[in-house]
């Protein structure tokens, strides 16, 4: 038998305030069973207590309230444990985030940066594959395994075997939101398909160094290289490019991923040693 309880015992019951039950009732998540039409108290029935603990831990592990709304509404069981699947899954990817994030600040803390290795290459301008966005900077992880997982797949119809890469125009950088080309390296002859464009990267010389690990501390190597090409070179105008030797696609391991980081300049310098 169900029994009715008044808020303040349905907040001991439940481990929720009494001002997060009344947030929760104005905004229809959770509803009293009755109110009094006199005197406005509410009371609660026993039989959604385990609603309101569910609610809670979803709160605890900081679901949104639209999404914990679809939870208690959901129309079965199969609805409501998608939702929490896709919730628990964006939380492991956080989480995994947050690990990269403290490692690398440990790397910080403990090991100095090693001595950039910087070379300088002039780029023969070549014919690509490509995909062109307008993209977020906190979008770009998912962007880019959307792209190049296209472009991978396109490379493997038609056996195309050359490295891919990015171009990044400088509002990506300066305005967290810009330009990003996505290309694949293709025969000068190569005829337009479906679902990509077709591109021609300019040529040009370029400072470059080579990365090894994962995309974590990018930003470390970007500043090393940036900072050797603003002492030691001429800028050039253009985006700076990054060419994935080997990249998610051909990798698990994180750290086995081989990344050049090919920063424009406006010829080679000569190096007084």
């Amino acid at each position: 038998m169900t029994a009715s309880v008044t808020i303040g015992e349905f907040s001991r019951l439940t481990h929720l305030s009494v001002k997060t039950l009344h947030h929760y009732h104005e905004i229809g998540l959770l509803a009293p069973a009755r109110i009094d039409a006199s005197s406005g108290y509410r009371r609660y029935e026993t039989a959604q207590v385990p609603i309101a603990q569910l609610i809670r831990r979803l709160r605890d592990l900081q679901m949104p309230l639209a999404q914990v709304r679809a939870v208690v509404e959901a129309p079965d069981v199969q609805t409501r444990d998608q939702t929490l699947r896709l919730h628990l899954d964006q939380m492991e990817r956080e989480l995994a985030q947050t690990r990269d994030v403290v490692a690398s600040l440990r790397s910080m803390l403990t090991l100095p940066m090693a001595e950039l290795a910087v070379e300088y290459r002039f780029m023969p301008a070549f014919r690509a594959y490509s995909v062109t966005d307008r993209v977020e900077r906190d979008t770009i992880s998912e962007w880019c395994e959307s792209t190049f997982g296209l472009l991978g797949e396109i490379a493997g119809m038609h056996g195309i075997t050359a490295t891919a890469g990015a171009t990044y125009s400088d509002e990506f950088f300066t305005e967290e939101v810009g330009e990003v080309v996505g290309f694949l390296p293709v025969a000068p002859d190569q005829p337009a398909i479906d679902r990509v464009g077709l591109v021609d990267l300019p040529a040009g010389f370029f400072a470059i160094t080579m990365y090894e690990g994962p995309f974590t501390d990018f930003d470390r190597v970007y500043g090393a290289l940036g900072s050797h090409v603003a002492e030691y070179c001429e800028v050039a105008p253009g985006p700076i490019r990054e060419l994935y030797v080997v990249g998610p696609g051909d990798v698990v391991d994180e750290s086995q991923f081989r990344t050049e980081i090919c920063w424009p300049i406006q010829r080679i310098p000569t190096l007084k040693g």
